[in-house]
């Protein structure tokens, strides 16, 4: 297996020197060859279930921004390598129990663990790839693994509160940019807080890097909100409208059920409706896609990119600061 699976247009930052892409491509196969590593089993079958979402690929976005980051410094190390393999592997047990509580079946392209195996079993490895997170980042000294305690932290409780509905009296825009803050943000910049801080850079600039990092995570998610909505299932590889189908109010969706135009009731009635017959879920995103309401959140989703680029102003200029602003574009442009 090579880092490069899902991660080449990722890599191809406009402005990054070759030199820089070269070192980022080596250091995500060391990455990867860690996670390899660190997710074989004696037991034939733990291999297996925990190496199946690793073998699915993914675009390993956490890891790069975890490289990314330490080029402000001295660059990738083997603590560096560790760290980044240890976010990955808790951004990996994460989608296990993810898809656990969305009741998927299809995770990149092949079948989820759930569907695979059962619940309990996904559930029991996703707890297991937590554990190996730590156990790797355990290694790195106590600073850490406080950071990686507090990241699970508030992972979960993003994950809690993504799972129930806003509570009365609270403002459901602000309700669900905060649980993004947590389910989203916080892994995000925890691995650029990583990158930084064992790159050897100073205190000053792993703030700024954990700040860029809960802004760029921010609208990573919001950006892949609008996917599932706008994208065809050719262009990603997911099934357009997973969100709609659950019942998710992402921001576009909280958008048209806060209007009062007599326009938007049919689209209204939809989205507060069943919507897992084919039919109606077609409707839906017909309707939504159309509607102002996306321009909307994707004005909302570039101010939320362009924010995380005003962090890096702190910087100095360098190949690795333009990268990064580079790559916050990056997600807020792409198709999946």
């Amino acid at each position: 297996m090579t880092a490069q699976r899902g991660t080449p247009s990722v890599l191809a930052l406009p402005g990054a020197s070759e030199e820089l892409r070269g070192r980022l491509a080596t250091g995500l196969e060391q990455v990867e060859a860690l996670i390899v590593e660190r997710v074989d089993h004696e037991d034939p079958f733990i291999a297996q279930a925990s190496s199946h979402l690793t073998l699915a690929g993914g675009k390993r976005f956490r890891p790069l921004l975890t490289l990314l980051a330490s080029e402000l410094g001295s660059g990738a190390s083997a603590s560096v390598v560790a760290a980044a393999a240890g976010v990955e592997l808790t951004h990996l047990a994460s989608l296990y129990h993810d898809d656990v509580m969305d009741e998927a079946d299809v995770r990149r392209g092949a079948p989820s663990a759930n569907a695979l195996y059962d619940n309990s079993t996904a559930i029991l490895v996703g707890d297991l790839l937590f554990g190996t997170a730590s156990d790797i980042v355990a290694d790195l000294g106590p600073e850490a693994v406080k950071i990686q305690a507090q990241t699970f932290v508030r992972l979960c409780a993003g994950q809690i509160r993504d799972d129930r509905p806003c509570p009365e009296g609270q403002d459901p825009v602000e309700y669900y940019l905060k649980v993004l803050e947590d389910k989203t943000g916080v892994l995000i910049a925890t691995a650029a807080r990583y990158g930084a801080m064992f790159g050897g850079c100073s205190a000053q600039v792993v703030e700024v890097m954990r700040e860029f990092g809960e802004r760029l995570g921010m609208a990573f998610q919001l950006a892949d909100d609008l996917i599932d909505i706008s994208s065809e299932a050719d262009e990603t590889g997911k099934t357009p409208g997973t969100d709609l189908r659950e019942g998710k109010r992402t921001l576009p969706v909280l958008f048209v059920l806060a209007s009062d135009d007599p326009a938007d009731e049919r689209l209204q009635e939809l989205l507060l409706g069943d919507l897992s017959s084919d039919e109606h879920l077609a409707e839906a995103l017909g309707l939504l896609r159309a509607h102002p309401a996306m321009e909307r959140a994707r004005e909302h989703t570039h101010a939320v990119a362009t924010r995380a680029q005003s962090v890096l102003d702190a910087l100095p200029p360098s190949d690795a600061r333009d990268a990064l602003h580079a790559l916050a574009t990056g997600v807020v442009t792409r198709v999946g």
